[in-house]
Order: C-alpha cells, then structure tokens, then sequence
C-alpha cells in the first residue's frame, strides 16, 4: 500500500509519519520542505506546493498512490484542487476535518458521528463544513472514495494546547492572572498525537472506512481548572485564575472569542465507539498530566523555544482591565 501525506509535518500528522514510518509503510510526503522536523529514515519527500495545481500536477503525474491524506485542506477550493488532481487515481482519500464542526451549542451528549455539522460562531469549523459537504457529494455522485477523520483538540510537545502556549506558562510563573472562560467547569478532551495516530493508521486502506466519519479522540475528561491546574503543577507554579465568561471575551476581543462561542465553551464528550470497531487495538494510553509534563520540559530545554507573545499578553491585560470596568469587585482588579 502506497500512501502519500499532503503535509505530514504538523502538530498531528507528524506523530502518524513517525507511527508510518516505524511500521515500514511506503510513505511519501508532499510539502514545501520547510519544516524543521526531520524526516523519519524510510519515508520519501516530494517537494511541491499544494496550492500551486499546476506546479504539483507536474510533480505528483509520474506517481500513483493507494491511499491520499490531506493534512492541510481548509476550504472548498482546496477540495476543487485535490478533486482535480486525484478523481480516478486513489483508492481512499482521506480529509481531515475537525470536531469544532460538530453542532455549536451540543444538542447532546456524548458526540457522535451522526451529530448534525453546525458551528455559527467559528468560519474555520464552517469552512471544514463546506468542504466535507462538497467531498460527501463527490462520494455520491462520483464514487469518489472519501474517508473523513475529525481530530478534536489534539496537541504534541512543542506546543502548550491552549492560546498562547509559552506566554501561557510564563504567566504562570511570574504570578500573574491568567484568564479561564466561563467558570472553568466545562469539560474538555486533550488528545496526544502520539495516541491519535494509533487510531488514524487503523483506517488507512481500510474499506469499510469509505463513505464515512470518523473522529479520534481521547477518552480522558477534564474540566478547564483541572487542565490549567494540571499545567501549572507541570511547570512548577501555582496559577491565579481570573474566571470570565466567554461571551464577555468575545465582545472584547472576537477573534479570541469565536475559538470559545465556535468550540472551547461547550463541554464536550466523544463517543469513540465507531474507530474501536474499525481498529480494535485503538486505545488513547497517554493521560494530559503526563503529556503536558513532556510539553513543558520542551519549552525548559532550549530557552530559544520560550517565546512570549506580547500580542496575546496585551489581548489578555484588555479583556482583564475590561472586565474589571465591568465589574469594580471582580478578582481582576
């Protein structure tokens, strides 16, 4: 089995690469080769820019592959693109959208595959809307053989899974505020890349994955106090939470809030079942307190990587001051 990863270097595909490449599939990576992650020994690189289709027609016209995967499609007219370049040349094609797509507020829980796509507070999650509405009608219409996976908050090493990541922990240990939405009870999933790209390889070449969704998730539940708090034991310092809601921030800052209203708001619960049937060795092993530990000994061994976003520091200091205009007795002031 042929398999080409369209990206293969990010957040959640380099775990699968690394996962491939171990297991001694036939993998070949399209990107622009820009990343600073090394390519696992075994595992080819084509260069070429999925956005250019003429350039990556020429590239990719002497290959053939059985298994596509696109890591980096966000809109409809990416799908267009891989429409053109793939119809009649792969036997699954795999998108990978997002669990923020899932119907905003949650009409129930736990989520399923079947829960409605509706998000209208996030232009991102429509987007992945959009696009698997547009590959669904290819499948009908075309036999196009199409398999959607929906990753949900899924993080690596090299980045603290929430906004701001470094600035995050630095507020932390200098011992100032850091703002939790909503009273911080909501749950949330975190899942390790290393545990998703267990469950993504099961579906690769797998027939009975065509046609349909799947999202791969953790089973772990926390709620936001217990995944910041969990943060703070791992770097070493005691938080100060400044609890506000969420359409308080947006009103403040949109951008900030269309990621909470669109998606970290809601408390969310997945129903894994349908992977476990189609993989049944697929299990998530690596709970947040030990995965967030390796995040934070990242960032503490190269003080280049400690990067603090002053942009995201001031965004934080104005929903504060804001809040505490709003409310004179808030812990913000």
């Amino acid at each position: 089995m042929k398999i080409l990863f369209i990206g293969g270097t990010g957040i959640i595909s380099s775990a699968c690469t690394d996962l491939a490449a171990a297991q001694g599939l036939d993998l070949t990576l399209l990107n622009r080769g820009q990343s600073n992650r090394p390519t696992p020994p075994g595992v080819k690189v084509l260069h070429g820019d999925i956005r250019d289709r003429t350039a990556v027609r020429q590239v990719l016209d002497e290959h053939t592959f059985d298994v596509v995967v696109n890591w980096i499609a966000f809109t409809p007219e990416h799908i267009e693109t891989d429409l053109s370049l793939f119809r009649g040349r792969v036997g699954q094609y795999v998108f990978i959208s997002s669990a923020s797509a899932y119907h905003k507020p949650p009409r129930s829980l736990p989520i399923t595959e079947s829960t409605p796509l509706h998000n209208p507070f996030w232009a991102y999650s429509r987007d992945k809307i959009a696009c698997e509405e547009r590959l669904m009608q290819a499948y009908r219409e075309e036999s196009f053989p199409v398999t959607i996976v929906r990753p949900s908050h899924t993080y690596d090493q090299t980045l603290l899974p929430v906004r701001g990541g470094y600035t995050v922990i630095e507020r932390m240990r200098r011992g100032v505020p850091v703002i939790v939405h909503g009273d911080g009870t909501s749950l949330w999933v975190m899942t390790h890349h290393r545990d998703f790209a267990r469950g993504f390889l099961g579906l690769l070449g797998h027939p009975a994955a065509l046609g349909e969704a799947f999202h791969i998730t953790s089973d772990e539940l926390l709620t936001w106090n217990e995944l910041l708090l969990l943060v703070g034991q791992a770097a070493g310092a005691q938080p100060q939470f400044v609890h506000i809601p969420s359409t308080f921030i947006a009103a403040v800052d949109p951008d900030w809030g269309a990621g909470l209203l669109g998606d970290k708001s809601h408390s969310v619960i997945f129903d894994n079942s349908k992977i476990k049937r189609l993989v049944p060795s697929y299990q998530a092993t690596i709970p947040f307190h030990q995965g967030v530990r390796e995040v934070v000994a990242w960032y503490d061994a190269d003080p280049a990587r400690q990067i603090v976003d002053e942009g995201y520091n001031r965004a934080i200091e104005q929903v504060l001051a804001a809040y505490g205009r709003a409310w004179p007795q808030s812990p913000s002031t």
